[in-house]
């Protein structure tokens, strides 16, 4: 009974989470190049899920002699590639948010020299 429940939690587990992405990515809740991410996320994690002993073949064709762990190096690997797109994509939204506050600082500047030259003008 054990065995048989220990083989069918990581596959509902997969399933739930290969569900909850799509389902995200239906409502449109992802960018495209972050679609493309999560699916790729959602086909592995749900071949990991199902399938088990893949990660086992092939972390013996690599030579991996736990092949367990090849799972987690794979998540570890990916989650820093996906925290580095992350710093990138905010470091750009931060450099567009200086530009925009100058812009405004320069509108704001520019009316109010509009409005004193309008007080001025009714003088």
């Amino acid at each position: 009974m054990a065995m048989t429940l220990f083989k069918y939690i990581p596959s509902a587990l997969s399933v739930f989470f290969v569900l909850t992405i799509f389902f995200l990515i239906r409502k449109q809740r992802f960018g495209i190049f972050q679609t493309v991410w999560w699916l790729f996320s959602a086909f592995s994690i749900l071949v990991l899920g199902l399938f088990p002993s893949f990660a086992d073949k092939l972390g013996s064709i690599i030579g991996i002699h736990y092949p367990p762990i090849l799972p987690i190096i794979l998540a570890i690997c990916m989650l820093f590639v996906k925290i580095l797109t992350m710093d990138i994509e905010r470091t750009r939204q931060e450099i567009k948010i200086r530009i925009l506050i100058q812009k405004l600082g320069t509108q704001e500047a520019e009316l109010q020299d509009l409005k004193d030259a309008l007080a001025e003008k009714k003088r």
